[in-house]
């Protein structure tokens, strides 16, 4: 019987710690706010499991815990990153409808350091070579974490605008159909209609440029002592950990500018998070 790799065994790990640490800061926000958590992770499962379906890009490696070829730990962690995504945005001057970009943009940078030193570790295995793209990672890839962030945090954040039963209860639901539906719509645009076409790489870069020069623009401000430390917690145990197995296991430095990347990453995910000072 083979061993569980150790990697993936941290990994689910430090996740499952995390999702305790989150779920008791849900929790005493009310129970209402633990479904929107747990929806978020429903919904990471059901992407993950719907885009291996539609386009079978990548390909897991063997976790603990699986649902057919989908490790368990992968959609936990779509819903942590999702939840304290809304936590910070959700704590700054931006409008509400511009809240949903930063979301994605706050998850991008995380998958910046991460996937391509997964990959290296094993975790998936996008079948193209470690010099393809970005560092082995196909840009696809940055459009779909944009977009699936996007996606499910615009739909909640509707849906559950209504102070009622509906806003409490059933807008996390729907928000998992609709979030779902916007993955596979956008996964086909690219795919079978933006590639051909040949204009993959300007939407590509349009669409992360757009917006983030659009928050940019906003000129968000943090508002002081608004944002729980789980809110930063997870951001920086998935920097660190990646960082760390990296470092260990030699991957980070193959080729050697993945260090840098993970750094500045880390680097700037610190300065967002980081306290701010009262004014």
């Amino acid at each position: 019987m083979a061993f569980p790799n150790p990697y993936f065994t941290v990994f689910e790990l430090m996740v499952l710690i995390l999702s305790l640490a989150v779920g008791r800061h849900a929790w005493r926000r009310g129970s209402h706010v633990l479904w929107q958590l747990i929806a978020g992770m429903i919904f990471g499962v059901l992407l993950e499991w719907a885009t291996i379906q539609q386009l079978a890009a990548y390909e897991y490696g063997r976790f603990l815990i699986m649902w057919g070829e989908v490790p368990i730990v992968i959609g936990v962690s779509w819903g942590l990153i999702i939840y304290t995504a809304r936590l910070y945005s959700d704590a700054t001057s931006l409008p509400g409808w511009a809240r949903p970009i930063l979301d994605a943009l706050l998850a991008l940078n995380i998958d910046l350091a991460m996937d391509a030193i997964a990959i290296r570790l094993g975790m998936w295995d996008w079948g193209l070579g470690l010099q393809f793209e970005y560092f082995g990672v196909p840009w696809a890839n940055f459009w779909a974490w944009f977009w699936v962030i996007l996606s499910f945090s615009a739909s909640l954040r509707l849906l559950a605008s209504r102070p009622n039963w509906f806003g409490r209860w059933l807008a996390p639901l729907l928000a998992i159909v609709a979030g779902t539906l916007g993955v596979v719509g956008t996964n086909a645009l690219i795919v079978f209609i933006l590639y051909p076409a040949g204009l993959y790489l300007p939407a590509i870069g349009l669409t992360l440029g757009g917006a983030l020069a659009l928050i940019l623009a906003l000129r968000p401000r943090l508002h002081v002592g608004k944002i729980g430390r789980v809110a930063t917690a997870v951001p920086t145990a998935f920097h660190l950990y990646f960082l760390l197995t990296g470092l260990i296991s030699g991957a980070i430095l193959h080729p050697p500018i993945l260090l840098l990347v993970s750094l500045l990453m880390a680097a700037v995910a610190w300065a967002l998070h980081k306290p701010k000072p009262a004014i």
